[in-house]
């Protein structure tokens, strides 16, 4: 199978790619480099370097390319940066989106797997994690650019027959986070404790978020090819971590790290608490995560170390 992933020089794009590609399949990347790495990208795959605002280009490669999946993860990821220029945030991750689809109906793409965010269309849960029944609640551009995206695949699919997976994924975390990036606390926190600094925390620490482990995300990513068609489903762990036990998880995996949290003030507009119910990933995809939280930081910690040790 050919696979066409946008954004497949990103954090997850990239480690979708190398399991995609050690099960013989085809891989095309399509990435500007704006916050993808081109040292993610798996030798064996064809890499584009090219922008999903740019129409002209997206046609061009999709027809050349003739993709049987496309995988849509290529997006504008800070919610913050979405609250202070929603225009920006609109123009990659809705255009850009709108630029896909039409590339994947004129190429005759079978299916497509969409990235869709868990962790801010619902946005503040209470106490019973939200299904896909749940009734969205988007506090952020961000947020609010995913679910039109959602809701633009599911056109393109009434009108055009095109087949879509759409994974809302929880608090995605692991090797190849960007730990100087603005979204993904523990790639941050795992800057700052390998280079010995304090973590900063805002608030009291006591959000809650539902941490899920990229190679389980890629796993689902990889059921979807077959599995799941025509459906929205979360991915996560159903489990939820509070700030201040994060800190001390990594804080404790680190045996030099000597530095207490620095707290600061709240955030306007963060969520308390987020996490996601995945009954249905169980029964569309068969999947379901495979890594505790501890054993997912232990990995992530060790390719930071490695990276640290090979900059050097």
């Amino acid at each position: 199978m050919k696979i066409l992933i946008t954004g497949g020089a990103g954090f997850i794009g990239s480690n979708i790619a190398d399991a995609l590609i050690g099960a013989k399949h085809k891989v095309v990347i399509f990435d500007n480099l704006s916050s993808g790495k081109k040292v993610n990208i798996n030798l064996k795959a064809k890499f584009y370097w090219s922008d999903i605002t740019d129409k002209k280009a997206v046609d061009d490669i999709f027809r050349k390319e003739a993709a049987d999946v496309v995988i849509h993860l290529a997006a504008q990821i800070d919610v913050r940066k979405s609250v202070e220029d929603p225009r920006y945030d609109a123009g990659i991750n809705i255009l850009g989106s709108l630029n896909v689809l039409d590339a994947c109906v004129k190429n005759k793409v079978k299916k497509v797997i969409f990235a869709s965010s868990g962790g801010t269309i619902y946005g503040e849960c209470a106490s019973k994690a939200p299904d896909e029944k749940s009734f969205p609640n988007p506090l952020s551009p961000y947020g609010i650019a995913k679910y039109s995206v959602e809701n633009y695949i599911k056109f393109f699919s009434a009108i055009h027959n095109l087949k879509y997976t759409i994974l809302r994924y929880s608090n995605v975390y692991g090797p190849r986070q960007d730990p100087k990036g603005e979204a993904g606390v523990v790639a941050i926190f795992a800057g700052k404790i390998l280079a010995n600094e304090p973590v900063f925390v805002y608030g009291d620490g006591k959000q809650l978020r539902d941490y899920v482990f990229v190679l389980d995300v890629v796993n689902a990513n990889i059921k979807a090819l077959t599995k799941g068609d025509n459906q929205t489903i979360n991915i996560g762990t159903q489990k939820t971590t509070s700030v201040n036990d994060l800190a001390k998880v990594m804080s404790k995996s680190s045996l030099n790290y000597t530095q207490s949290p620095v707290y600061k003030p709240a955030r306007d507009g963060e969520l308390f608490k987020s996490f996601l119910n995945i009954s249905k990933a169980k029964k569309e995809l068969g999947w379901q995560p495979k890594v505790n939280i501890k054993d997912g930081i232990k990995e992530t910690l060790k390719y930071f170390k490695k990276i640290n040790a090979e900059n050097k």
